[in-house]
């Protein structure tokens, strides 16, 4: 199985990256990247790669790959709906239609979030960009896997980019091990996320096209 992983520095790519690193069955991951990632695998291979909304330049690269893990993604504190648009939504669409003209087969599964709005009737402008983005990936020629999780915890060396979400983190570290056991199915971790992905771009997973927290939970566990 050969895997392509979008967004690999991030918090959840992390959790995807080091999940298809350590799965017998997958044989390549290739990382696409802006600046290198501090990692050395056998498996892995890194694509440097400056613009995210034109792949040409590497297309040739991105043939024979099974599955897409697109973790991708920006706080949207701060930035326009311009601005989150054109990282959440083109970037997303422009990376889904270059796989699937080299490689038709693949299956796409695409970062979301809990809150999402497919409707566009969200007075919040990140869910309605997520669910644009969604609808559209939906509707492309693929096969695709929208994951929404809520709260993500992050394990094994896994970092949040956005400084809020660090102390956010950090401030529920000590009390985590108790949500969890009180709310076992609505907390997640990035491991359980990037073990849940691979279990769902398999051939027969009968995984929802959406998944939420206790999907993403239940996927994981059925692949231990």
């Amino acid at each position: 199985m050969r895997v392509i992983v979008f967004g690999a520095s991030g918090m959840i790519g992390h959790g995807a990256l080091r999940a298809c690193l350590r799965d017998d069955a997958v044989t390549e991951v290739l990382a696409v990247v802006r600046t290198p990632l501090d990692v050395a695998h056998p498996k892995l291979r890194q694509i440097v790669h400056a613009d995210f909304t034109d792949y040409t330049a590497i297309q040739d690269q991105l043939t024979g790959l099974d599955a897409c893990f697109y973790c991708l993604g920006v706080s949207a504190v701060g930035r326009t709906e311009a601005e989150y648009t054109r990282v959440t939504y083109d970037y997303a669409l422009a990376a889904a239609r270059a796989l699937i003209a080299a490689s038709p087969n693949l299956t796409f599964v695409y970062v979301s979030g809990e809150g999402t709005d497919p409707t566009g009737r969200s007075r919040q402008m990140w869910a309605r960009v997520k669910g644009r983005t969604e609808n559209d990936l939906r509707a492309l020629p693929m096969t695709a896997y929208m994951f929404r999780p809520g709260f993500i915890q992050p394990v094994d060396g896994a970092v949040s980019r956005t400084s809020l979400y660090r102390r956010l983190y950090r401030a529920t570290a000590v009390v985590h091990p108790l949500l969890k056991r009180l709310f076992p199915q609505h907390i997640s971790t990035t491991d359980a996320v990037g073990r849940a992905m691979l279990v769902a771009s398999r051939p027969g997973s009968n995984a929802p096209a959406v998944l939420r927290n206790p999907d993403i939970n239940d996927l994981a566990t059925a692949r231990r």
